[in-house]
């Protein structure tokens, strides 16, 4: 066992952060910086070494100054890398880009069908296969170069320990490439012929090899490298330990993505961005999901302060509504975000964006039929009034909510401290107080008229294609 604190590098798509987590199960001390993403040609790519250098000092400065004798990653869920020797043989992709329309339509035909993978035909990037594929279209000797293909949490375990390996929460994430049910890769990567650059599996949280740390004093020492994880995953981990078995998880960031296991597979419904995720331990989750995070700072005009009540009470009197989406993806695709009723500025529009993330998250779990306990995690939390709005909808379930709001990258620590005999974490959630707004009940019914006249009205169109 460690008496050290860990250091966990939360990657995500817009910040990515360093949180040092001691012994106790506390943030000791944290760090964030914006991953570059730059064009390089026709492609828009990650600036790596950029990232890789803040990545190595701000390490340093923790062990520097905390000690840190461990280290691990969580990461989002759409990005891969192609390596070969100790370098890339291609620059990581940014996953919001759409191959040309002549490529997709060949690439979009060869995805595995929703039964095998659980993975839903996803625009972009978003099927991470997706762009394996583009990338094949674009130079046929390209994969063959690559010894292997990384996950982007295993694109940094490699980088850091010099090993690759694989790991599942990440492969099982709307990739294309894993079949849940069979616990193996899919048909796809058999067909592709890219199973022998798969790298051997290591659980998450397992320890995979050392990073040397060179201190200002000149003096080294060795960290241990843990195995990296899918974010959201990690989320589901942490809250699995704290002792919460029934129970839908709602983790929020650019991402609202809601797990609950106890709904069968059979209910997913692959033209709303419905998909198994697959846990640390192999085991399939049916998951919903939309860019709630990007949606609100779309609404909302960049609004970064706390929402009021009133100025949620004034827009639901005004009937003022926003519809989805205003990102790619989610359970109504295909629709371009918009206002409805009269026009809101300033605090008022950012009321309306969040009325509109607490009822798509709504919405999205009534989908993925949601009646347990519900646990909210993330950085919606930090706004307040999203989880009492979503108690106050969802009155027949208890809305927990986390007085830590870095699910994912206490999922990660969990994990490394779970692999050392030494889990420190304790359940210190709270249970969200409905809030009490007139007339939410009646602009829910309203909103949800206008969205199912949407819904219907798309599932015509998809017919008449299909036809």
């Amino acid at each position: 066992m460690s008496g050290s604190p860990i250091a966990v590098f939360d990657l995500g798509k817009t910040n990515s952060k360093l949180f040092v987590v001691s012994s106790e199960g506390r943030v000791i001390d944290e760090a964030r910086t914006r991953p570059v993403w730059r064009d390089e040609g026709d492609l828009r790519v990650l600036d790596d070494a950029a990232l890789f250098g803040w990545m190595t000092a701000e390490l340093a400065r923790a062990v520097a100054a905390h000690g840190v004798d461990r280290m691990t990653f969580s990461g989002h869920g759409c990005t891969f890398a192609l390596v070969a020797g100790g370098s890339l043989v291609h620059p990581i992709l940014d996953y919001e880009q759409e191959p040309p329309a002549e490529i997709a339509d060949r690439i979009d035909a060869m995805a595995p069908d929703f039964q095998e993978t659980f993975s839903p035909p996803l625009p972009l990037g978003f099927n991470y296969g997706r762009h394996l594929l583009w990338l094949n279209e674009r130079d046929g000797d390209l994969i063959a170069k690559a010894e292997a293909i990384l996950a982007y949490p295993q694109f940094w375990t490699w980088k850091f320990s010099g090993r690759p390996v694989s790991e599942v929460s990440y492969l099982g994430c709307h990739s294309n490439l894993w079949a849940p049910l069979r616990d193996d890769f899919s048909s796809l990567v058999d067909r592709m012929g890219w199973r022998s650059r798969m790298p051997e599996f290591t659980k998450a949280g397992e320890v995979v090899g050392t990073h040397k740390v060179t201190r200002d004093d000149g003096r080294s020492m060795e960290i241990a490298v843990h195995n990296g994880v899918h974010d959201s995953n990690a989320a589901l981990y942490f809250y699995r330990s704290l002792g919460f078995t029934d129970f839908t998880l709602v983790s929020t960031g650019t991402w609202v993505i809601i797990f609950n296991p106890a709904s069968p597979l059979e209910r997913l419904d692959a033209d709303r961005d419905m998909l198994a995720n697959v846990t640390v331990d192999h085991q399939p989750v049916a998951t919903i999901r939309f860019m709630g995070g990007r949606e609100y700072d779309v609404a909302s005009g960049g609004w970064t302060k706390p929402v009021s009540a009133e100025a949620v009470v004034r827009v639901i009197a005004a009937k003022a509504f926003a519809l989805p989406s205003f990102a790619p993806g989610g359970p109504m695709p295909g629709h371009e975000g918009r206002f409805v009723g009269p026009a809101v500025a300033g605090e008022e529009r950012a009321a309306v964006a969040m009325l509109y993330v607490a009822l798509m998250t709504d919405l999205s779990l009534d989908l993925i039929g949601s009646e347990n306990a519900i646990v909210i995690d993330g950085g919606l939390v930090k706004t307040g009034l999203y989880a009492s709005v979503l108690a106050a909808l969802r009155p027949g379930q208890t809305v927990h909510t986390s007085a830590n709001p870095e699910g994912s990258a206490f999922g990660a620590a969990a994990l490394v401290f779970d692999a050392i005999g030494d889990n420190p974490f304790v359940n210190d959630c709270a249970v969200a107080e409905p809030a009490s707004i007139p007339g939410l009940d009646e602009y829910r019914l309203q909103w949800r008229h206008h969205v199912d006249a949407m819904a219907s009205a798309e599932a015509v169109s998809r017919e008449e294609k299909r036809a």
